[in-house]
């Protein structure tokens, strides 16, 4: 099964490891260092549009973070 994220990509529902909401999980030091080292690596798949959440998946050993233009709820709610 896939979930549809906005923009015309899915990922496999499998290998997502969660979904967040931009503006909830960017106020953590932490977080920005790991979106930062992320972005460093290559590993975020950015929208083209400004983001509301991410979603990171793990696939064959490789992280990627993709960008979404949908509330993380709405996304959850696909999962579902």
């Amino acid at each position: 099964m896939y979930l549809s994220i906005g923009n015309d990509m899915a990922v496999r529902a499998s290998s997502v490891v969660g979904i967040f909401d931009m503006d909830n999980t960017t106020t953590s030091k932490r977080t920005r260092a790991f979106l930062e080292t992320a972005q460093k690596e290559g590993q975020i798949v950015p929208c083209d549009d400004l983001p509301k959440s991410y979603v990171v998946t793990v696939e064959y050993g490789m992280t990627r973070i993709y960008e979404s233009t949908l509330a993380a709820t709405t996304l959850e709610k696909r999962m579902k």
